[in-house]
């Protein structure tokens, strides 16, 4: 009778975990992009988290893809994680890496205080300073920006740009798309895996 009791215990601890496991987003297509539903880090298999679409007024600028080891629609955690994560944008338009840079930074801002951007100064100066180096993107270019243990390296076209050091930086980053004032709520939404924007 115990062991059956301890038999059923178990397997409703697993049912109630399995309760709150999102599962894995897979491949779809945004924007006329298809979306690959894996990615590597740092040797590591990254699931898709969710995708969706940039808007500017009536423009597409790019779809966004975010990838993590396990999906979630946790924003907070996603922003804090130390574990490797990718963010893949596909430009949808010709837009040099200043313009991207720019709106990184109007991003930044939207989402940290002054306080907080003054104490990364040096790493969002570094930043900017690799990123100006990317040149001319057009419809259809990667950007590749991946998150792994406090360190944020960005590729442009295949191209590596570039890496800074700094967790704060990290999570500000991530801000941007994810933050109490993020570039679109809807595409918010669907980097967390809630919907779907196309």
């Amino acid at each position: 009778m115990m062991t059956y009791l301890k038999t059923r215990a178990a397997g409703a601890a697993l049912a109630a975990i399995g309760l709150c496991t999102v599962p894995a987003t897979q491949a779809m297509t945004v924007g006329k992009i298809n979306v690959p539903e894996q990615q590597s880090v740092a040797g590591q298999n990254l699931v898709l988290n969710g995708a969706g679409l940039r808007q500017r007024f009536v423009f597409q600028v790019y779809v966004a893809a975010l990838y993590r080891p396990q999906p979630t629609h946790d924003a907070q955690a996603i922003v804090s994680s130390q574990e490797p994560q990718m963010l893949r944008l596909t430009l949808l338009r010709d837009i040099n890496s200043k313009a991207l840079t720019d709106a990184l930074n109007d991003g930044l801002k939207a989402n940290n205080t002054e306080i907080e951007l003054a104490a990364m100064g040096g790493t969002i100066k570094a930043f900017e300073t690799f990123m100006a180096t990317g040149g001319e993107g057009k419809s259809g270019d990667l950007v590749d920006i991946t998150f792994n243990r406090g360190k944020v390296s960005v590729s442009f076209k295949g191209k590596a740009l570039g890496e800074v050091d700094d967790p704060r930086f990290a999570a500000a980053l991530l801000k941007v798309w994810l933050g109490s004032s993020p570039a679109q709520e809807s595409l918010k939404s669907a980097l967390l895996g809630q919907k779907t924007t196309n």
